[in-house]
Formats: structure tokens, sequence, C-alpha cells
């Protein structure tokens, strides 16, 4: 089989760790790499043994026509991005949060299906080990239906109003940065119909969303999710139900898990001793979904990422005054 060729589009430091995945999996590799500074290209592709580099998006697209196209930029670029990778019918893996809007993700994966190219958002967290081995209690019924679920996600930012956390300009806040891993783990590990939404948002003085409180009406579970910029939270995921609990650790990128009988005694502990670069499993999907000719991943479906989109839109829209339903 003839080696995949992906290219990336942006020379960041996440650019670095996808170019490790990618040397780590067999008939795989990067065949060029685009910045809009020509100097950071080639400093990325010497440091990457990237044989091309170039200082335009659209010339290294038209000339490479790889296999797929990742997107490692900032956030306010994806959407332009991706648009540029279906018009030329490229297939797309998309840094996450893919979109800064609902508005965005419309149009792009219906433009997607449209073109018939497959497109991605880049969510690892849902491939990992832990992250499956949670799903698969969960489906076991181990600890029963899930009655509550509450995940926490924070650290404190510089207090730097131009980096990529704080500047509006680049789609930042909190929203696109965590609460996209605390909403699109939850709905994942979950699996159930939400039924209501409610969110609670705290902005800074440029009117980024800085911490968020949001609270999801499931078919069975009430699901809380906190993430901050302002406050060194634990990072950690709780999942109760009747028959017992579970704990997912640092649940963007956990290497364990816990399973609690209803007395709270460990039943059993789940460590991931295998995973040596997580991007690797979602690197994988990708390729396998591409060569079947699939439109989309089963694991990281467009309807999630539209959802997750649409979220956005509610936290930074929210204000004192609104309405609590």
């Amino acid at each position: 089989m003839n080696t995949f060729r992906f290219v990336i589009l942006g020379a960041g430091f996440i650019g670095n760790q996808f170019c490790d995945a990618v040397s780590r999996i067999d008939g795989c590799e990067v065949a060029a790499v685009a910045s809009k500074s020509m100097e950071r290209a080639q400093r990325f592709a010497a440091e990457h043994d990237i044989p091309r580099a170039y200082d335009s998006y659209e010339e290294m697209l038209d000339a490479e026509h790889p296999d797929c196209a990742y997107i490692a930029v900032t956030p306010n670029d994806h959407f332009r991005l991706t648009m540029l990778c279906l018009d030329r019918k490229i297939p797309v893996m998309c840094e996450k949060a893919m979109f800064a809007n609902a508005s965005e993700a419309e149009t792009a994966l219906s433009y997607a299906e449209e073109q018939q190219v497959f497109a991605m958002e880049a969510l690892w967290s849902r491939f990992l080990p832990a992250v499956r081995c949670v799903r698969t209690w969960l489906e076991d019924s181990r600890i029963g239906t899930p009655t509550l679920s509450q995940i926490t996600i924070g650290f404190v930012t510089p207090d730097d109003n131009e980096s990529r956390f704080l500047n509006p300009a680049l789609a930042g806040g909190v929203a696109t940065d965590i609460t996209v891993y605390a909403y699109e783990i939850t709905t994942f590990l979950l699996q159930q119909e939400i039924r209501n939404v409610q969110v609670t948002t705290k902005f800074s003085d440029l009117g980024v969303d800085l911490t968020s409180h949001v609270t999801l009406d499931m078919e069975h579970t009430l699901a809380e999710l906190t993430t901050s910029f302002a406050a060194p939270i634990e990072d950690r995921m709780f999942i109760y139900g009747k028959g017992g609990s579970i704990v997912l650790p640092i649940p963007i990128h956990p290497s364990e898990c816990f399973l609690y009988d209803e007395e709270g005694c460990e039943v059993e502990h789940f460590v991931d001793e295998v995973t040596q670069n997580g991007f690797t499993y979602e690197i994988e999907e990708v390729i396998r979904c591409i060569r079947a000719g699939r439109l989309e991943s089963e694991v990281v479906p467009h309807a999630d990422t539209l959802s997750c989109a649409k979220l956005f839109d509610r936290v930074r829209a929210y204000s004192p005054d609104s309405p609590l339903m």
C-alpha cells in the first residue's frame, strides 16, 4: 500500500507532537509544512526532517495534493483553512476546537459532505485507552445507569491578552481551548440525548470567557462541566451510578482510570502502559476512514463537532440577565 502523505498547515508547538506520532506509524509521513513565515516553516521542516516547506498554504496544497491536511493553527483560522482544503477535495484533520462557532461548523461540514471529502476534528482524548476503558465499563453497566457526572479542567493562564488563551482575535477563551474537551469527553462517554443546557460564564475585560459552568440535562444523567483559565482546578472526572462510581484523572490525557463499587471500594484499576504518543490513535483513525472512503469518523462524527460549536455560542452569549431556561 502506498505511503499515506500528510501536510501540516501551521508550524506551531502542537505540530511537534503530530510529527512525532506520524513517525511512529508505519507507511505514513509528513510530506510538507506551511506557515505564514517561510523562516518558521523551514525551521520546523528541518527539526522534523520534512522534505518541503512553504510560506503559502494554497501553494502547498496545490503542489502536494496530500492524502490529508492537518490544520494546526489557532482556532480563529480553522474555518478558512478547512475551506481551502475542501475546495481542493483534500481530506481534513483539524485541531480542536475545529470551529469557533456553529455557523462555521454548519457551513464547513455541510460543504465537506457536498464535496464528498472526509473531515474530522482532532479530539485525541476520545481515542485514548483509559477513556475507552471507561466507555466499556459504562456500556457493561459496571456502575448501573449513570445518574451524575462531574468534570473539572482548569489552570491559570499567563496574564497576557495577546496570548492564544486570552486574545479574542485568535478565538481565545476557555470554550475553544478546554470546554471543548470537557463537553466532548462527557458526551462520548455517556452517549445520551441532551434535553437541556444551562450555562454560566465569567468574562475578562476584553470579553473573553475565562470560567464556565455548563450543566447538561441528559436522558438519565445530570452532567456538570466546569472549566477555567482563572483557577488551578484539579483535572478530574467523576461518574456516579447506584452501583458505584468511576474516576478518570486528567481527562484530557489520562493514563489510568478507577472503578469503585457502591461502598467506595476499588474494584478495578486500569493503567495504560502502552501509549507513547496519544496522537497516534486519531491519526490511525483518519487513515482508516480515508482509505475506506468514509466522510466522517464514528468516534468524532460531524454531529458532535457541530453540537460543541453550538455550546461555544451559548457560552459567549451568556449574561447575568440570561433566562435560566
